[in-house]
């Protein structure tokens, strides 16, 4: 093995690595000095000359001509006589240099200072890398699915670094094995001096930056997000705001025939985004909070943070949502607790009314899914009943009865 051949390995190596040309000559210097110093015991009087682009290493040993048969320190000193024989020119006192081939060195100190190179090299790998990705938290980072576990999926970046994807931040779907997912970086760490870096796609700042990617004027700040609330792959509503009259925030968002919000959702495998106009007005902004129902009055109580919202019959689904996601989010956008009523027709009573007859928690289990008046409880079949407020058939069937009954008489 020759000079040559080790640092041309060190060169592609670097490439591979992105080491910098002056990390990767310290490095070199210091793996070779390390070694003088192990065959040598000192590494004070020699040169290691290191030319990158050529990929030429030297290194060369000075040493003090002496007299002959005053040699204390070979490495150091050499007889006057010996280096008479290479050139005659010499004389004592005069420094003598000459160059030092790796062979030299014996094939087990070449070994162990390949080795060292390598530690040396997979150590930087592992700093650069940490180094990187600590610049980029909180941005957003395209790769590949290369592996799916349990709890975890394992994605590859363009320069073949692993990035973890765990289950706690995965979108819930399906991750195949070559998909092409963004995600932002969460968060890095080192363990056990391994680089660990974690990435989320269930953030609220991936929303944004995805938002930031597909809307310039949010990118420019002509557009501020003012908040993000997401069930993360189920639904998300979004508050936005313009500081120019002339731009309208929701349609800059949802673009031409809503094409800026499909790449937007397309990559939150379908999760559905509403985006509002954000208002300091708490009325208006529980109504478009609530979009798309239509409500018919609001009762806020400013002091406890809470708000009662009132509908016709035929709204308190929308106002709900499939799920109960609609007012779940609303709450989370708002910051109120809202709890929804129907108006009372004529002819209707109100579930409180039949609190001699109905036990509270019933009660208040069919008005938290949004029955509370005997009406909107008798439009639903009793299995349906059962299923929305958590009861036995027979506990629904009975409420049911017992409803009927009063109009009946």
């Amino acid at each position: 093995m020759d000079n040559l051949n080790l640092i041309s390995n060190f060169a592609e190596f670097k490439e591979l690595k992105n080491i910098d040309k002056a990390t990767m000559i310290g490095v070199l210097e210091d793996v070779f000095r390390h070694a003088l110093q192990k065959q040598f015991e000192t590494d004070e009087n020699f040169d290691v000359i290191i030319n990158p682009e050529k990929g030429d290493l030297e290194i060369w040993r000075n040493r003090t001509v002496v007299e002959d048969g005053t040699v204390e320190n070979p490495n150091m000193q050499i007889a006057v006589s010996e280096v008479k024989a290479i050139d005659p020119t010499y004389e004592v006192g005069d420094e003598y240099v000459d160059p030092i081939k790796l062979e030299s060195f014996g094939r087990r100190a070449v070994l162990s200072l390949r080795q060292n190179l390598a530690s040396r090299i997979l150590d930087l790998e592992k700093a650069n890398l940490y180094e990187k990705y600590s610049e980029k938290v909180g941005e957003i980072i395209t790769g590949e699915v290369y592996q799916v576990w349990k709890k975890e999926v394992l994605i590859l970046d363009d320069e073949g670094n692993e990035l973890i994807l765990p289950k706690t931040e995965q979108i819930p779907n399906d991750y195949r094995k070559g998909d092409t997912i963004k995600a932002i970086v969460k968060s890095v760490e080192m363990n056990n001096n391994q680089p660990r870096i974690i990435l989320s796609r269930t953030a609220n700042q991936f929303l944004e930056r995805l938002f930031e990617q597909e809307v310039p004027e949010i990118f420019d700040g002509l557009i501020t997000l003012k908040k993000i609330v997401r069930i993360p792959g189920e639904r998300a509503k979004v508050a936005v705001e313009s500081y120019d009259e002339r731009i309208d925030p929701v349609g800059a968002c949802v673009g031409m025939k809503g094409s800026r919000i499909y790449s937007i959702v397309k990559e939150l495998r379908n999760e559905n985004i509403d985006v509002v106009n954000y208002t300091t007005n708490p009325q208006l902004m529980i109504q478009r909070a609530l979009n798309p129902a239509k409500i018919s009055s609001i009762t806020i109580d400013e002091e406890k943070k809470t708000a009662s919202v009132y509908l016709k019959p035929d709204q308190v689904s929308l106002a709900i949502g499939k799920g109960g996601l609609n007012i779940r989010l609303s709450k989370m956008l708002t910051g109120y607790d809202i709890d929804v009523y129907r108006e009372i027709e004529e002819e209707d009573v109100a579930l409180t009314e039949f609190a001699d007859e109905i036990d509270g928690w019933v009660i208040d289990a069919l008005k938290a899914c949004g029955c509370d008046t005997a009406k909107s409880v008798l439009e639903l079949p009793v299995e349906e009943i059962a299923a929305r407020a958590d009861l036995e058939l027979e506990q629904a069937q009975k409420v049911v009865e017992i409803l009927k009954a009063e109009f009946e008489e």
